[in-house]
């Protein structure tokens, strides 16, 4: 159980405050997890059943923490109580896109789907948009990535009415194929399953009605992100008990370019003018100065609900501020400085971080960190998933969920060589598109000796066979594929399976060393340990479905593994949000990289603002902000200029990060420093 006088007065309101809508304004660091599990906690103690308790956020990594946190606060005999289904009694904490997953595999049938549809990530999004494309004459070279971000614009759009408008006519016709490609191979990406959730309520009230008994009690977490199609799926689900308590701070709301929409959170008075706010400020992450400062930036976007961070954990030193000559000057004097602390502060590596605007800031920084053999996490590097062997595995486990999945079969049809040529799968590619079935269906067809080679026809047949006997052991012999095996028996099934077809021996093959091949091979082994379930033990065994899910819905699994060992942190300020490092450094801030250029002629600065605010409130202890001449470019120095943002920082709480002393600025310091931002500025 929680101990309610931990809780400051601000916190204690918001847990305390259980009934109708409820708008909890958390600023950065203000220990908002905290108060969300002790919010469902106090709940379960004031007897709801903790299956009508509904939590939502953004990310896996931020369900599971609340998730553990709540466990532990369980009131003792609802945590040893058991459902109908025999398992422990728990509230539902995931993320919209796992929301929508559970509640498509219960309903999805109702708009004509299977239960067993499976999810297309974002290679395989861009596989569908890339084969649609080659059919279209003078679309072969047009990006497939900047299309499909194009058609998830389009649906979004477009949900409330079901109607597709584009004022280019090519692109409507490329989104219905699209989707007609989708629902061949029974597949969704990941904008279906909140829209096709929204359709599903529109056209099948009885659904909705399910789901809110269901979930009586609802919370949703940095409710400033949520798009139109989040919106609206939350106050479907909250629109008769009201009992709708969200989470958020405008302040944060970093991410319009991908659809959030702030007057989600700045507006909610519209839609439930009974709700209480409740303001979150005393920030348990970083010292005065720092939030002094950063109080001082944010102050200056209108369009906000007033708050101001403090912080009783002291003033704490100055903000460092560096001009830089060039982006190499930067990098080198960073990773001095880190040095510096490490030798001298003994300060782990693991504790910088090192912000910056866009990816293409990291060359520099890597470049400086690597000749120095300082160890670096950079986050957004090439994905654990995103991996070869990783997605032939993956590739060949949705093939044998839904053969009709054409991207998972084309990938490993030929994979070992098994007599599948390019030339004929690029046929049956085609004759798939002119009959509007899957792959496989062509495959299986009685009159595919029409089109092929006896040899071919051959090489098929065995392919179908080869297919057909691996789904009948994973079923137990059910004529459809069930998808489940016995208890512990799934994950060494396909790790054998692997070894049958011969793909391990491929993977030896195609490296140029053995310790290549092997560590291909150990990725697979690990990301099939969790065929095993969560707890690995007797019974805890997954299906294929459920396991695939996980996979596509969460990525961030190896993100956690690589930031767990002593590294400094590279890192976009977008990526930045929910983080907290003792030492910051943001790098780069130069008017046209922050605000960014984009973002000036569409005239979002104040979005730039709270992306510097972000920046600036993940340091704890120590912050240091840097602005350069000029940046390599192209191969030459291109001119920069001080970001304007640097004008409203408090000229008090900043030293000249160029002495080594970080002796606090003087009145005539202070005057040439900001002097010289204004004079660059002009």
């Amino acid at each position: 159980m929680f101990d309610i006088d931990s809780l400051n007065p601000q916190q204690r309101a918001a847990v305390q405050t259980t009934e109708g809508p409820v708008l909890i304004l958390a600023g950065a660091g203000t220990g908002k997890t905290r108060v969300i599990t002790c919010r469902i906690a106090q709940l379960m103690a004031r007897g709801v059943a903790p299956e009508n308790i509904l939590g939502v956020t953004f990310t896996n990594k931020a369900a599971r923490e609340m998730m553990e946190r709540v466990r532990e606060m369980m009131p003792p005999a609802v945590a040893k109580s058991k459902g109908p289904d025999g398992k422990p009694r728990r509230p539902i904490l995931c993320t919209f896109h796992s929301l929508c997953v559970r509640l498509l595999r219960q309903h999805i049938h109702k708009l004509g789907y299977k239960a067993e549809f499976v999810i297309y990530d974002e290679g395989e999004q861009v596989g569908v948009v890339r084969k649609i494309l080659s059919q279209f004459s003078g679309l072969q070279g047009v990006d497939a990535r900047e299309i499909l971000s194009s058609l998830s614009r389009m649906k979004n759009a477009a949900w409330k009415d079901g109607v597709f408008e584009e004022e280019d006519p090519v692109k409507t016709r490329i989104l219905a194929r699209y989707e007609k490609s989708l629902r061949a191979c029974n597949a969704v990406d990941f904008d279906d399953l909140i829209l096709l959730v929204l359709r599903l309520f529109r056209e099948h009230p009885e659904s909705l009605e399910q789901c809110r008994e269901r979930f009586r009690y609802i919370m949703v977490d940095e409710y400033q992100d949520t798009n139109a199609a989040q919106f609206s799926l939350v106050h479907h689900l909250a629109g008769a008990h009201r009992n709708l308590c969200v989470v958020g701070d405008d302040d944060q709301s970093i991410y319009g370019w991908r659809g959030a929409e702030i007057g989600n959170l700045l507006n909610l008075e519209d839609h439930f003018p009974e709700v209480k706010v409740v303001k979150l400020e005393q920030n348990y992450r970083s010292t005065s100065v720092i939030l002094e400062a950063a109080n001082a930036v944010i102050e200056r976007n209108a369009r906000r609900r007033p708050k101001k961070l403090w912080s009783a954990n002291g003033r704490g030193g100055l903000i460092s501020l560096y001009t830089f000559q060039d982006d190499a000057e930067e990098a080198r004097v960073v990773v001095e400085e880190i040095e510096f602390n490490r030798m001298a502060g003994k300060a782990a590596w693991r504790d910088h971080a090192i912000l910056f605007r866009t990816n293409a800031q990291s060359r520099p920084l890597e470049t400086a960190l690597r000749k120095s053999g300082v160890r670096y996490h950079l986050v957004g590097g090439q994905s654990f998933f995103d991996r070869r062997e990783i997605r032939d595995f993956l590739a060949y486990l949705k093939m044998l969920l839904n053969p009709h999945d054409d991207n998972s079969l084309l990938r490993i049809a030929n994979v070992p060589p098994r007599g599948l040529s390019e030339t004929t799968m690029e046929k049956l590619l085609g004759l798939s598109q002119e009959r509007q079935a899957s792959v496989y269906s062509v495959m299986r067809h009685t009159d595919i000796g029409e089109h092929f080679s006896a040899r071919a026809v051959e090489s098929m047949r065995e392919f179908v066979n080869f297919v057909e006997r691996a789904r009948a052991h994973v079923s137990g012999g059910a004529g459809d594929c069930a998808t489940s095996a016995k208890p512990g028996s799934l994950e060494d099934w396909a790790l054998g399976f692997l070894d049958e077809v011969g793909y391990w021996a491929e993977i030896r093959k195609m490296e140029k060393t053995a310790e290549a091949g092997e560590n291909r091979i150990r990725n697979i082994r690990d990301l099939a340990a969790g065929l095993k379930g969560d707890s690995g033990g007797p019974g805890a065994a997954k299906s294929l479905e459920e396991f695939l899910s996980d996979v596509v819905l969460d990525g961030e699994r190896e993100t956690e593994k690589e930031t767990a060992q002593d590294a400094v942190t590279l890192i976009t300020m977008h990526s930045c949000k929910g983080l907290e490092f003792p030492h910051v450094f943001v790098v780069g801030v130069e008017d046209g990289l922050l605000p960014h250029t984009n973002s000036k002629v569409s005239g979002n600065l104040d979005e730039e603002r709270r992306l510097f605010y972000v920046a600036m409130t993940r340091a704890m202890k120590t912050l240091s902000i840097s602005h350069c001449g000029g940046r390599m470019k192209y191969g030459s120095i291109t001119p920069c200029h001080p970001s304007p943002f640097l004008q409203e920082l408090p000229e008090t709480l900043l030293q000249d990060g160029s002495e080594r002393s970080k002796k606090p600025v003087s009145a005539g310091q202070g005057k040439s420093l900001f002097d010289s931002i204004r004079n660059s500025i002009g």
